[in-house]
């Protein structure tokens, strides 16, 4: 009986672990906007990524997102970036949603990330002005 006390209560230990990590993906992801570190998002990227800027929307590789991203970046440097609401939708996506301060204003930025596999990687950044 005490083996499967322990057995239950390392199981439930192990479940709230995973859960907490893939929590802090999206805080990475945020981190990582807020820093301006491309890079650091990239690592997230999935294959095709949906960038969309002040309503132009595009499908990319994830080479091509990043080089948008980059561009982005260069052209709108990174103030701050203050999260609004982030949370689930379901047990397969994760969501940040803030105000992106940068030297040319501020967008309201949206990421989604969805889990594939065991991963969660990012699907979609909207910046709308």
């Amino acid at each position: 009986m005490k083996k499967l006390y322990k057995n239950v209560f390392f199981t439930i230990l192990l479940t709230f672990s995973v859960l907490a990590v893939k929590a802090q993906v999206i805080e990475d992801v945020v981190n990582n906007i807020r820093a301006g570190n491309v890079p650091g998002v990239a690592k997230y990227f999935d294959n095709s990524v949906t960038i969309t800027i002040n309503g132009t929307q595009s499908i990319y590789s994830k080479t091509q997102a990043e080089m948008v991203l980059k561009d982005f970046f260069i052209r709108n440097q990174v103030k701050d970036f203050d999260v609004k609401q982030s949370g689930t939708a379901g047990t397969t996506s994760r969501f940040a949603i803030g105000n992106l301060a940068t030297s040319n204003g501020t967008y309201q930025l949206y990421v989604v990330m969805k889990q594939k596999d065991v991963n969660f990687l990012l699907q979609e950044i909207r910046f709308e002005k």
